[in-house]
C-alpha cells in the first residue's frame, strides 16, 4: 500500500471521483448487514437531512426499477424536480443518484464523499463497526437531495427487502410494493410469507401503500401490515385495475381504472405484461398523491412520462439486425416474466439464449421457465465476484432438461465474450437472440454491443 493510500484510509481527503468511488465500493467487504443502527447514527450526526424530503418508497422482488423510472418520468414531465435513488447500476456508479433524470456530477459526489468520510471513519472505530457500502451510498444520496438539489419528490428504491434495508431510514409520503418472489432468500427468509414480511416493513403508520402483489400468502401479509399501521392499502385488482389494449414488440397500451378515476389509453415502450402492471403501480401512486397531496400531473404529461420511461437491461432490444434482446431475469419470477414475453410478444423462428448467474440464486426454478422455450442455450459466467461456474450451471440445466423432457442444444463457454460470439453465430436472420441472468452480465454485454465506455457495474 503506498503512502497516499495509507493517508487516505487514515482520514485524508479523497482526491478524485475515482478515489471516492473506490473508497465507497471498498466498503463492500463489510458485507450486507441488515439493520438501521449505523444509518440512524449517521443521520443523527448529519442533523437528520432525510426529514427535509418527500420520499416515494418502492420495494418488491422485481419491477422496482421500472416503477421508479415511470414515477420519475411522469413527475419531471409534470414540472416537479425529482430525485431518484436506485440500485444496482449497470453503466456507472453515478447512475444511482439522479436529479431530473441526470446523474450526479462527479465533482459533487467527490465533495459529498469527503463530507461523509470522517463520520464513517469515526463510526468504524466504535462498537458499531464500519458503515457498509450501501449505507454510505444511501447517506450520500440523502445529502445530495437534502443539501444540493432540493427535489420536490425523491423516488426511493429499496436495496434488499425493506424492514431492515437501509433505505427504510425514511418516512415516505407513499409506499409501493411491486411483488414478492423467491430472491435473496439467504437474507430475507426461505418462504414467501417471510420475504413478504420483510417487504412489508416499508409500510409506515398512516402512510398509504400501493401494492401489485399477486401471491395470496404474500398479499395476506401486506394486508395485515397495512391494517396494523392504519395505512390505506390500494391493491391491484381491488382499488385499481388494468386492461391490455394493444401489444407489439415496440410498445403496448392499456386502460387504467382507479378508485378515483380512469385513464385510457396509456402506452409504455418497456415490454412484457409485467410492465403494464409496473406502470399501473406508478399511476396509482400518483393518483393517491393527486387526491391527498395536491399533486398536479395532467394526463398528457402522464402519458408522455410513461411512454418515455426506459430501464436499461429489462427486455431491452439493443440491436435490431440481427435482433439481440437483453433482460436481467435473475430469479424465478423474472424468468417467468421473460418466458411469458418471449412466448406472447416476440416472433421468431428459433430462440437462442445466453445466461450467466451468480451463485446465490434459485437456479433450478429459473431454468424451469427458460429451458422449454429455447433452441440453443449458451451458458457462461459473469465477470463478477460470486459468479456461478458455467459447468455447474450446465450440469443443473441438463438435469432439469431431462426432467422436463426437453432437449435444447446446451453450449458451455465460461468466457462471456466468446459466449456472446457463439450466441451470435447460432442466430439466423429470422431468429431471436437473448442475453439474460445477472445484471452484471447484462452490463458487460450492453457495454460491448452499444459501444459504450467500460461499465463500472455494481451495487
Amino acid at each position: 500500500m503506498d503512502n497516499q493510500e495509507t493517508h487516505r484510509q487514515a482520514g485524508g481527503l479523497l482526491k478524485s471521483y475515482e478515489e471516492a468511488r473506490e473508497w465507497i465500493e471498498g466498503l463492500i467487504g463489510f458485507g450486507i448487514r441488515p439493520g438501521l443502527d449505523r444509518m440512524k447514527l449517521m443521520m443523527e450526526r448529519l442533523g437528520h437531512p432525510e426529514r427535509r424530503l418527500r420520499f416515494i418508497h418502492v420495494a418488491g422482488t422485481n419491477g422496482k426499477g421500472s416503477v421508479c423510472a415511470y414515477l420519475t418520468e411522469a413527475l419531471t414531465r409534470g414540472g416537479y424536480d425529482t430525485g431518484t435513488f436506485t440500485s444496482p447500476y449497470i453503466t456507472k456508479f453515478t447512475n444511482r443518484f439522479r436529479y431530473n433524470g441526470q446523474d450526479i456530477e462527479e465533482e459533487t459526489l467527490l465533495r459529498l464523499a469527503n463530507e461523509l468520510k470522517p463520520l464513517v471513519d469515526e463510526i468504524a472505530a466504535t462498537e458499531h463497526g464500519s458503515p457498509t457500502m450501501f449505507e454510505v451510498s444511501t447517506a450520500l444520496a440523502i445529502l445530495y437531495f437534502a443539501k444540493v438539489t432540493y427535489p420536490d419528490y425523491v423516488v426511493w428504491e429499496t436495496g434488499l427487502g425493506g424492514r431492515l434495508d437501509v433505505t427504510n431510514i425514511v418516512t415516505p409520503v407513499i409506499s409501493v410494493i411491486t411483488n414478492v418472489g423467491h430472491d435473496h432468500m439467504d437474507v430475507l427468509g426461505s418462504s414467501i410469507t417471510e420475504i413478504a414480511s420483510e417487504k412489508a416493513g416499508i409500510i409506515k403508520p398512516g402512510v398509504p401503500v400501493v401494492s401489485t402483489v399477486e401471491d395470496p400468502e404474500a398479499l395476506a401479509v401486506i394486508r395485515a401490515a397495512a391494517s396494523r399501521s392504519k395505512s390505506t392499502l390500494y391493491q391491484l385488482g381491488e382499488q385499481f385495475s388494468i386492461q391490455a389494449l394493444e401489444v407489439s414488440e415496440a410498445e403496448q397500451s392499456f386502460a387504467f381504472q382507479g378508485l378515483f378515476r380512469s385513464v385510457s389509453p396509456l402506452t409504455v415502450t418497456l415490454g412484457g405484461a409485467h410492465q403494464r402492471t409496473n406502470a399501473a403501480a406508478a399511476v396509482m401512486a400518483l393518483e393517491v398523491l393527486r387526491q391527498y397531496c395536491a399533486l398536479l400531473v395532467d394526463d398528457e404529461q402522464l402519458r408522455a412520462g410513461l411512454k418515455e420511461a426506459s430501464w436499461p437491461g429489462r427486455l431491452e432490444m439493443v440491436r435490431s439486425e440481427p435482433r439481440l434482446l437483453l433482460d436481467g431475469a435473475h430469479n424465478p419470477e423474472g424468468a417467468e416474466s421473460l418466458a411469458a414475453a418471449l412466448k406472447d410478444v416476440f416472433k421468431y423462428r428459433k430462440l437462442h439464449l445466453m445466461m450467466g448467474m451468480l451463485e446465490n440464486k434459485n437456479h433450478r426454478d429459473v431454468l424451469r421457465h427458460i429451458l422449454p422455450i429455447v433452441d440453443t442455450f449458451v451458458i457462461t459466467e459473469p465477470a463478477f465476484r460470486k459468479a456461478m461456474p458455467a459447468p455447474a450451471l450446465a450440469e443443473l440445466a441438463r438435469s432439469e432438461a431431462a426432467e422436463l423432457g426437453v432437449s435444447p442444444e446446451i453450449v458451455v463457454e465460461p468466457d462471456w465474450t466468446a459466449a456472446l460470439r457463439r450466441l451470435e453465430e447460432a442466430a439466423g436472420p429470422e431468429d431471436l437472440s437473448v442475453v439474460t441472468g445477472t445484471l452484471y452480465l447484462i452490463a458487460d454485454v450492453r457495454t460491448r454491443v452499444l459501444g459504450l465506455p467500460d461499465s463500472e457495474k455494481g451495487w
